[in-house]
């Protein structure tokens, strides 16, 4: 089968979740800059996160265009990584009413990690169910030294949270920006695959 109707439902449950985030902000009362300061933990766990929802949205919509069918195990490892991507926006809140600190810091990590290992779960049952369609996906993937590097940066940032928060801070931040270029090992290989065919 075709991957239309899950791509479409991803879609909306990603938009979902980034819209329940946002209705999160509280409205201050009062008009000046100092009633929004304590909103600005809360903003920038906001922004984060965003990011975050915003890298899995488009690093899933590449990893569709290279695969030719799915089945029913891509189906629930697909909503297995729905599941995790659901708790961000509660992880999230968590994080940021209680200034970063140390639980709510790596509670946020784990569902991080989670929804990371849910991914590559994904990505595995895809290329496993059907090798020869979906050959795209596994030529572009490769090792996955990246995803591999990703999950061991969060394991490193859940333990630091009770070292000391920054420094999980710091790695949630720069697995961030590692992603935020959409992968384009995935790219490189359709771009070569459509030349080809022509």
């Amino acid at each position: 089968m075709n991957s239309t109707r899950l791509e479409a439902f991803s879609d909306a449950v990603i938009a979902i979740l980034m819209t329940i985030m946002v209705l999160e902000l509280k409205i201050p009362h009062g008009g000046d800059l100092e009633t929004l300061t304590p909103l600005l933990p809360i903003f920038l766990t906001y922004v984060l996160s965003f990011i975050y929802l915003g890298i899995y949205w488009s690093n899933h919509h590449h990893m569709f265009q290279a695969t030719k069918s799915v089945n029913g195990a891509v189906l629930w490892a697909n909503m297995h990584l729905l599941f995790w991507l659901s708790l961000v926006p509660f992880v999230t809140g968590w994080m940021g009413e209680n200034h970063f600190t140390p639980l709510p810091t790596a509670v946020y990590g784990v569902v991080l990690l989670c929804a990371a290992i849910a991914y590559t779960i994904l990505q595995t049952t895809i290329v496993r169910h059907h090798q020869v369609e979906n050959a795209l996906l596994a030529e572009a993937i490769g090792h996955d030294l990246k995803g591999k590097l990703s999950i061991a940066l969060y394991i490193v940032a859940i333990l630091s949270a009770f070292v000391h928060q920054s420094i999980s801070h710091a790695l949630y931040i720069a697995v961030a920006i590692w992603w935020l270029v959409p992968d384009k090992r995935i790219e490189k290989k359709i771009e070569k695959e459509v030349a080809s065919d022509k």
